[in-house]
């Protein structure tokens, strides 16, 4: 039995793909590549070029961009991490983690780039993305589900896939009581220096808990480096509104903020172009959403769960839940398929996000909570094997074997 949409006994060959950030190309090119027609429909008007700061891909993000055949295009605009040191205000190191053995290392990539990279790997495979297309309805009955745009403007599937961020509108559909994301008291900076004027870091990205805010550094073998800054804020900042302030006046405040801290912020800081800055507004994540699902809508990457920025794990747990949704629709009825894909996704997800609230604790600290952090660290990672870390990073997908 066939319906009006094509779907042939709750098969799905037909998608609405809502949001064009990087869940959005990624489930549209695993859907494709697992024989389902998708459609991106992006909120605004124009590639976000420009938009964002930087962020880490954990090494399970590549296993699932690998698993779509983009892993090489997006190692090609990112650098590799070799390991981390955190170090406190006063320079002392604090901690040094390197690459665990058998595992490949995280890497660092401006966001733009990313999804530049994304963009023109989906292009290439013909998919279509639809600009300025904001969904504010969706309505839905056996035969398919159809999105109502701002505009007045339709389209229907046999699936609508809510890939539109922490403040998804899809998410609000599917549960019009579900939680507001959880701001976690800081907003991020970043940009890229061609002449930092700081030694090479040796692949080492350097993160220092400062008295008054969070810096962090890497510089290449060639001069060129980056940095990001997460600085304790009252109240959520929007990227518009660091954008309405202007790259000189956060230059200026935040050298004034890191002024006194052991750390290479004041040369790199100066050595940054205003125009060049990288506004990635306020860290937040998603409490434990309670639907993921509802009739023929589905929720992937962070409009399902987003673990703050400190996780290093958001873009890469989107890949992640992107490419086994699109598994489990070209394996199972529509039904099943959306269980299914909760089921494979929601424990691994929910205990990365529940390990990231303690690191935003700590960048967050204040006076006392500094002292304490950096008296109890170094005891703490004594203790802890980050092997036992190693399962984050570890998510091989076998995309052609088949969703039990």
């Amino acid at each position: 039995m066939t319906n009006s949409t094509g779907t042939t006994k709750g098969k799905v060959r037909s998608a609405l793909v809502i949001g064009g950030g990087v869940a959005g190309p990624v489930t549209a090119m695993a859907l494709q590549q697992a024989g389902i027609e998708a459609t991106v429909f992006e909120a605004y008007d124009r590639p976000a070029d420009g938009i964002g700061g930087g962020m880490g891909l954990a090494p399970n993000g590549f296993q699932a961009f690998d698993a779509i055949g983009v892993g090489d295009a997006i190692r090609a605009v990112s650098t590799e991490m070799n390991g981390i040191v955190l170090r406190s205000w006063n320079g002392k190191k604090l901690a040094e983690f390197g690459t665990l053995p058998g595992i490949d290392p995280t890497r660092f990539v401006i966001r733009a780039e990313l999804f530049r990279a994304l963009r023109e790997a989906a292009a290439k495979r013909e998919l279509t993305t639809v600009y300025g297309r904001r969904i504010v309805d969706a309505s839905q009955d056996a035969d398919g589900v159809t999105a109502h745009f701002e505009d007045g403007s339709t389209a229907t599937g046999d699936v609508l896939i809510g890939a539109d961020g922490l403040r998804s509108t899809v998410r609000r559909l599917i549960d019009p009581a579900a939680s507001a994301p959880r701001f976690a008291g800081t907003a991020g900076f970043g940009a890229m220096v061609t002449d930092a004027g700081v030694a090479p870091t040796d692949g080492m990205m350097h993160m220092a808990f400062g008295k008054r805010c969070f810096f962090a550094w890497q510089v290449l073998a060639d001069g060129t480096g980056f940095w990001f800054v997460n600085l304790p804020v009252a109240r959520p900042l929007t990227p518009s509104e660091q954008r309405e302030r202007g790259g000189a006046y956060w230059l200026e405040h935040l050298t004034e903020v890191c002024e006194g801290d052991v750390t290479p912020a004041g040369r790199m800081l100066a050595a940054t172009d205003p125009t060049a800055m990288l506004f990635a507004g306020s860290t937040e994540s998603l409490p434990r959403s309670v639907r993921w699902s509802r009739g023929r809508m589905v929720l992937t990457g962070d409009a399902a769960h987003a673990p703050s920025s400190s996780s290093g794990q958001g873009a890469s747990l989107a890949a992640e839940s992107s490419v086994e949704l699109a598994r489990c629709l070209r394996d199972l009825p529509l039904p099943q398929a959306l269980a299914r894909y909760e089921e494979l996704r929601r424990p691994r997800v929910e205990r990365i996000v529940k390990e990231t609230a303690r690191t935003n604790a700590r960048k967050a600290a204040g006076p006392v909570g500094r002292v304490v952090r950096d008296a109890l660290l170094p005891v703490m990672f004594k203790l802890v094997k980050p092997e036992k870390n190693a399962w984050q990073f570890r998510y091989p997908i076998d995309f052609d074997a088949p969703v039990g």
